[in-house]
């Protein structure tokens, strides 16, 4: 399989697993290499390898990424013990056009004076890499993995455990 098949296979795998999962906790590094992180809102829309947030252009998670790029996104659905842990580069977008397209109303309840506020931004995170552990979900399928850990002395855990190269 080309490294182009590979990347298109995990990308909708990717999709796949955060799919529905709306608020992420993006990690940025600060000027003296601190990290930061916060939640955030995805945008809802097919996912081609890019990720997207809303923001004030403003705001001190714009200044992180401008001084380091590189940052990370954690998405979790504990109720079905999943947890994607994403990496990529952030970059500041102010093009009105893509603004508009993703406007909702979800989103005026973060920026009250709309979507022509002159710093209102967009955040877009291309996606290089992703890892995620799926595990059976509910008690049940706890009880399942803690049984099965036990049984092989935890050489077997249980459950999905992937590395994706997006791009």
């Amino acid at each position: 399989m080309s490294y182009n098949d590979t990347a298109t296979k995990d990308t909708k795998r990717l999709a796949e697993k955060i799919k529905g999962i709306r608020i992420a906790m993006l990690t940025t590094a600060e000027e003296d290499g601190t990290l930061r992180s916060r939640p955030m809102a995805t945008q809802e829309m097919e996912f081609d390898g890019d990720l997207w947030f809303f923001t004030y252009a403003d705001s001190a998670k714009v200044d992180d990424v401008q001084q380091h790029r590189q940052v990370n996104l954690s998405y979790s659905k504990p109720d079905d013990n999943l947890f994607v842990s994403v990496v990529g580069t952030g970059q500041l977008v102010r093009d009105k056009e893509k603004i508009k397209e993703l406007w909702n109303p979800f989103v005026k309840a973060w920026f009250p004076n709309g979507q022509d506020d002159p710093n209102v931004a967009l955040l877009k995170v291309r996606v290089t890499s992703a890892e995620y552990w799926d595990a059976p979900g509910g008690k049940v399928g706890a009880l399942y993995t803690a049984v099965k850990n036990l049984a092989t002395g935890g050489k077997n855990p249980g459950g999905e455990n992937e590395k994706l190269e997006i791009k």
